[in-house]
């Protein structure tokens, strides 16, 4: 694999790394079970292997292979993956119906989806995604404690 590519690998990576930090801050922040350091493994996990999913196709395409590539897998795989780690973040009270960890697990999601969209050169997408999703949890947070 070409040096180039790699850094621009690890550089994307580095970016979502970055972009679920300031989401998994706004959890930890709030005291969840997934805090920074849990958002910022997941969205630069989905990053690299995302980038990783592109390197893939890259190389069957050059060799010919009778293999048919599909980049959208990759982006099944991760998201199963994620939905596994999402769904240990979620609590339910026995006797209670009350349920935590929802939000967090969403938010697992959420970073996976930016980790793939900057490895896949979406930028100003994985960008706005974390303000909107800041603003939903921050903005909305305050609005339903009125109600």
């Amino acid at each position: 694999m070409d040096i180039m590519l790699q850094l621009k690998i690890l550089g994307e990576m580095l970016l979502a790394l970055i972009l679920g930090g300031i989401i998994g801050f706004e959890r930890e922040a709030a005291n969840k079970p997934a805090g920074l350091r849990t958002h910022m493994i997941v969205a630069g996990s989905a990053a690299l292997l995302t980038g990783l999913g592109e390197v893939l196709v890259m190389q069957m395409s050059i060799e010919e292979s009778l293999i048919r590539a599909d980049p959208i897998r990759m982006i099944e795989a991760v998201i199963t993956g994620i939905t596994f780690l999402g769904a240990g973040t979620i609590i339910r009270h026995r006797g209670k119906d009350q349920i935590e960890g929802l939000t967090t697990a969403a938010t697992l999601l959420l970073v996976g989806a930016v980790g793939i969209a900057v490895a896949l050169g979406q930028f100003v997408l994985a960008i706005g995604a974390t303000v909107v999703v800041l603003l939903i949890l921050r903005v909305v947070k305050q609005g339903e404690e009125k109600l």
